[in-house]
């Protein structure tokens, strides 16, 4: 309703306020900003969860958030709001893990062993209150060395097969219930459930269904390739140095491939040469199934190097003999020393010079490849382009890239942090 007012200027002139038409435009120059977290809200709602928040979610949301709401309230409300959803783990979490955990890289495959682990690690961070870890929490970087696997809790609707080394069957089961993976997913140990050794247990990477992918025939050098693209984000083309000692390259690698040597010093040993010692660390372990069917285990040997990493030593009979599942990194030296940013005492590495390291079995050279700076970019970077729906590409958008790394390393390895900072960072204005 419009009002008017009446009043005298200092000129003595008379003059009409419409009061009511006053109160409508300060009204629509106030209501954007509300509408603005409204909006940016259920954007990042809808980004992260994949499905739109009830009208209720969406209310209880923007309450939280207040008028002026700042980057940290937006992670923090991304915790405690879209990371409730189930469809976070089921299908958001689960479409971005999925890859990682066959040769063909596609999300078409059923619920897993390593995907539910992967779940229900990141299931567990930042459960305190107000977004603040819980005394239980698990970094994401001990996903490849941490003697852990996520079950579903006995008595889970409709799961009535327990978990089996020889077969999915429990997962397919938990992944057709439809039972929300946060609520149902228990972490036990690989000790416990799968019957493994303490020390031959290495998070993800020892888990059936990455045994299944990636230690099935071969040289085991695929378990190690594939760590590298699904947690580095590179592939050993990246990673190639003919600088590094060919000393540790196996018998299998002929040094005159087509009667040319040059081709081996030139392309072969570049990957070779820091591969082979660092997937040393999978000499006791094996697939006992046949490629492309589903039965089959995990084995390990514990006294002994599998046979596959004595397989054509016909091609190079002065080659490396593997004696035992001890690994060292020559990629701490030469280029490969500073762009990876391999963990030090005082942060990464940032010379050339560098120490090799070295260690026994899988968990700890899982360890040396995920306390790097470039494990925790590469989790960005997924992260980025799974709520963005882009790669990054801008100066801005790298620049949020190492803020994210940043976030990553003072958030004892937050995932749900990554996602809160990304669907801030892609909320619209």
């Amino acid at each position: 309703m419009k009002t008017n007012t009446r009043k005298r200027d200092l000129f003595g002139r008379t003059t009409v306020t419409a009061v009511g038409v006053l109160l409508s435009v300060t009204l629509l120059h106030s209501a954007p900003a509300i509408a603005d977290v409204r909006d940016q809200a259920k954007r990042v709602y809808d980004r992260i969860a994949g499905v739109p928040p009830s009208e209720q979610e969406l209310d209880n949301m923007v309450t939280a958030l207040g008028g002026s709401p700042t980057e940290e309230d937006f992670i923090e409300q991304a915790i405690a709001f879209p990371m409730s959803n189930k469809y976070f783990y089921n299908v958001t979490l689960k479409n971005w893990i999925t890859p990682w955990t066959n040769e063909s890289q596609t999300v078409f495959a059923p619920l897993n062993d390593f995907t539910a682990t992967t779940i229900g690690l990141i299931a567990d961070q930042n459960k305190g209150a107000n977004g603040a870890p819980d005394g239980d929490h698990l970094s994401f970087r001990d996903i490849l060395s941490a003697n852990i696997i996520y079950v579903a809790a006995d008595g889970t609707n409709n799961v009535s097969t327990a978990y089996s080394n020889t077969n999915n069957t429990h997962y397919e089961e938990l992944e057709e219930s439809g039972e929300a993976l946060q609520d149902v997913l228990e972490r036990r140990t690989q000790t416990t459930v799968t019957g493994l050794p303490a020390e031959a247990t290495a998070g993800v990477m020892t888990t059936r269904a990455a045994a299944h992918a990636f230690f099935v025939d071969g040289t085991n050098r695929a378990m190690f390739r594939f760590t590298l693209l699904n947690f580095m984000c590179n592939d050993l083309e990246q990673f190639k140095d003919n600088t590094r000692p060919t000393d540790r390259i196996r018998q299998d690698v002929t040094r005159s491939p087509g009667g040319d040597s040059r081709i081996f010093m030139n392309s072969c040993s570049g990957c070779h040469s820091g591969m082979d010692p660092l997937a040393q660390a999978f000499a006791r372990y094996e697939w006992s199934g046949e490629e492309g069917t589903d039965e089959g285990q995990l084995q390990y040997t514990p006294d002994a190097v599998q046979e596959k990493y004595h397989i054509n030593s016909g091609n190079f009979k002065w080659g490396f003999v593997t004696p035992d599942d001890q690994w060292t990194n020559y990629w701490r030296k030469g280029p490969n020393s500073t762009w990876v940013g391999w963990a030090t005492d005082g942060g990464y590495q940032t010379e050339e010079d560098g120490d090799y390291t070295s260690g026994v079995g899988a968990s700890s050279m899982g360890q040396e490849l995920a306390d790097t700076r470039h494990f925790a970019q590469c989790q960005s970077q997924k992260v980025f382009k799974t709520v963005c729906l882009r790669e990054p590409g801008s100066t801005d958008d790298h620049n949020l890239i190492d803020a994210m790394v940043t976030d990553f390393d003072n958030n004892q390895g937050s995932i749900k942090r990554l996602f809160g900072k990304a669907a801030y960072y892609c909320r619209g204005e």
